[in-house]
């Protein structure tokens, strides 16, 4: 009966070892399952993530395109505004400054006639104040000669003789002094005529290089500004693609190992009861031999190196001490 106990045993203990092991299995297997889901979500969101990061690269370099494009063609179009405006402001200016200089070369005509009548007015007045000179002095001839005439006739009606010749004489002389000075007078007269004449010449040269200065230089035209150009277009480069980062594959679980520890548990189940058993043979309980060949599994999964488990033999004797039954 203590035999029977003792195998009874024996098969509890093997069944829970292998039930053990079958549990231990189950959880292995579950744990790898949890990790490789966790592992293909954590795969998941990094693409995902990388996928969001490229699509917002994309968008933003897309934008920074359409900004240059937008911001280059309002530059130009300002940059041709202000060149019309700059080349109407020209226009303007040299109108403005070609009026004033017109205007100046009417200014600088009318003073150039303005300082020939005056001359031909200062000439006119110069020539008649040498006429009137002129004139002056041949009515001072003509008072002189009747002078003469009347002088002469008085020595005449004087008597005869040497008197009357020196009184002729002395007349002639008188007369002869006065036509000098006049003559004088009038040589010094048109000199200072001339002289006066050359001066209006030269007041009026002098005016009229004056005038000739106080005119405006003739304006030349600017050249043409510019027109404004666009610069070289930027070069705008691809963002680089974000990639998910390495994730490395979960860490598994081996579900044979719970299973051969369980069968090895089962195998020294049966050998503590077949120990057991020898011990209450030699005690009298029973004789013969028992061998005992360890659990060898048939099929292992792949990689799994074949478990040890020992002695592959075992032999017990009956009596071992020679005792009788």
């Amino acid at each position: 009966m203590a035999a029977g106990f003792m195998a009874g045993a024996a098969i509890v203990s093997a069944i829970s070892g292998i039930a053990g092991g079958i549990s231990g299995a189950g959880s292995a297997a579950k744990a790898n399952r949890d990790a490789k889901y966790a592992a293909e979500l954590q795969r998941v969101q990094a693409e995902g993530a990388a996928q969001v990061t490229n699509a917002y690269n994309k968008l933003v370099h897309f934008a920074d395109q359409e900004n240059y494009k937008r911001q280059r063609q309002y530059e130009f179009e300002t940059a041709v505004r202000n060149w019309n405006y700059q080349t109407e402001i020209q226009d303007f200016q040299y109108l403005q400054a070609a009026k004033q200089f017109q205007g100046s070369v009417e200014a600088t005509q009318e003073q150039l006639t303005y300082n020939s009548v005056a001359q031909r007015q200062a000439v006119e007045s110069e020539q008649a104040a040498f006429n009137e000179i002129m004139a002056q002095d041949a009515f001072q001839r003509e008072g002189m000669l009747i002078e003469q005439l009347q002088n002469e006739g008085k020595a005449a009606m004087m008597q005869a003789g040497g008197s009357r010749t020196k009184a002729i004489q002395s007349t002639v002389a008188e007369v002869g002094r006065n036509s000098a000075i006049l003559r004088a007078s009038l040589m010094s007269a048109g000199v200072q005529s001339q002289r006066n004449l050359s001066d209006i010449a030269m007041s009026r040269y002098a005016d009229d290089i004056k005038a000739r200065n106080a005119m405006m230089i003739a304006p030349d035209r600017l050249p043409d500004i510019p027109k404004p150009t666009t610069g070289p277009e930027r070069i705008f480069v691809e963002p680089m693609a974000a990639t998910a980062g390495y994730i490395p594959g979960p860490a598994q679980q081996s579900t044979a190992a719970p299973i051969f520890a369980g069968i090895s548990q089962a195998a020294g189940a049966a050998a503590s009861a077949a120990g057991s058993y020898m011990q209450y043979q030699n005690r009298g309980g029973g004789g013969g031999s028992i061998a005992l060949t360890p659990y060898q599994p048939t099929t292992l999964p792949a990689g799994t190196a074949t478990p040890s488990y020992g002695t592959s033999n075992m032999t017990f004797t009956e009596n071992p001490l020679g005792k009788g039954g």
